[in-house]
């Protein structure tokens, strides 16, 4: 696997395929800045410009969206966003530096767009998780490039 930064900007990585067509997305996000949010909907969705059936690249955006939402909101730090595409599959993981973990919880119907992340990525991901580390942890889901 080659490196190609070619496009990538300050704080990115992109790793290439064979073919030339981007298999990795590796981005810092900012202390508290949700700009980083439709950007890493846009860099995601440049990666999976020619991946998995129609209608899967569209689903890891909201759920990348809604990980990336999370843990600027939530931790008040710094967090990495990292997207892999492999054969058959997809998986996105975003790492913070807090310790709490995320909870799927049923949204206060008072309470607006708030608390339906992590029901989101529940219900849509073929499979996600919460991974320690020994400062924070990061939470992550995989899609099947094929699954209906």
């Amino acid at each position: 696997m080659a490196i190609g930064a070619s496009s990538a900007q300050a704080g990115e990585e992109t790793d290439t395929t064979e073919r030339g067509h981007p298999s990795q997305l590796r981005r810092r996000l900012g202390r508290s800045d949700l700009r980083a949010v439709p950007e890493a909907r846009r860099e995601l969705r440049e990666l999976l410009r020619h991946w998995g059936k129609p209608g899967r690249s569209e689903i890891a955006e909201l759920l990348t969206s809604e990980l990336v939402t999370n843990a600027l909101v939530h931790t008040d730090h710094e967090a990495v966003l990292t997207a892999v595409v492999g054969p058959g599959q997809l998986r996105v993981e975003v790492r913070d530096f807090v310790g709490r973990r995320p909870r799927v919880c049923a949204p206060d119907t008072g309470d607006g767009t708030h608390g339906r992340g992590m029901v989101l990525v529940d219900s849509l991901a073929d499979a996600w998780g919460v991974q320690p580390h020994e400062v924070g942890k990061s939470v992550w889901f995989e899609l099947d490039a094929e699954a209906a």
